[in-house]
């Protein structure tokens, strides 16, 4: 990236099958594009590409990436049992995402995962996931809400994490839309953020010269927080090469 540009960023699409129209549409919320967009980068959307050469010649162009929310990943892939709660993504986009994410985690490019993006990311590094949270974790709160979109609960961020420095504060009210998490961490990665029932909400690599962050909530979302803007605004200047020279200069 040049001096004077700003930085590009790839955000992956969902795929949607309408039921009487077998061609897929390409769907994405429009929040993701208008977060970067705010934050000074310039999003570039990626179709569900599943060729090796595709996925490379797209990446290049990018400073960074933002993988998207959405349903869920067919556990079966993660050598975990189907459950009946499970509404799986389209076979392509999880291939996709799939080689997206491993790719990622090779080059070190800024990553920023987003509900199903943060799961991908840990699953990827080598962890699993609770795959529905109201039968495995009885006494957890509720995470999402049928008759809403979205509601909030606390989340509580870890002292000492590089989140606790994007949002400044120990504690704050994410929105969330979720039956699944994280149940056991993948390699590399810490806990940055869990809710009051001790429920992962929100995890970062611990190599302080890659920006790997993934949140169980929607900083993208209309109904988001200020301080989500932040997170985004940290992402873009990781980007633009902001967060190796912030590490550097900490480690002098």
């Amino acid at each position: 990236m040049s001096q004077s540009s700003r930085p590009i960023v790839g955000i992956n699409m969902d795929l949607h099958y309408p039921q009487k129209n077998k061609q897929g549409q390409l769907r994405l919320a429009s929040g993701y594009c208008d977060r970067i967009l705010e934050a000074g980068g310039l999003p570039i959307v990626m179709p569900a590409f599943t060729k090796d050469a595709d996925l490379d010649a797209f990446l290049s162009m990018v400073d960074g990436m933002v993988m998207t929310g959405g349903a869920d990943m067919d556990p079966r892939r993660n050598n975990q049992s189907m459950h009946p709660s499970v509404r799986m993504i389209p076979e392509r986009r999880e291939d996709s995402d799939r080689l997206l994410v491993r790719k990622l985690i090779e080059t070190k490019k800024p990553l920023l995962g987003i509900g199903l993006g943060m799961q991908q990311i840990n699953v990827a590094l080598g962890g699993n996931l609770f795959l529905h949270l109201p039968e495995e974790l009885p006494k957890a709160l509720p995470h999402f809400d049928t008759s809403d979109d979205f509601h909030r609960h606390l989340a509580l961020i870890k002292a000492d994490t590089y989140l606790m420095e994007i949002y400044g504060g120990e504690e704050m009210r994410v929105n969330s839309n979720h039956h699944q998490a994280v149940k056991n961490l993948g390699n590399g990665l810490r806990v940055c953020a869990v809710a009051p029932d001790g429920v992962i909400e929100a995890i970062e690599y611990m190599d302080p010269s890659w920006f790997c962050i993934g949140v169980q909530w929607h900083p993208q979302s209309d109904n988001a927080t200020a301080l989500d803007t932040q997170l985004f605004e940290c992402f873009v200047q990781a980007c633009a090469g902001g967060y190796v020279e912030r590490e550097v200069e900490l480690a002098a």
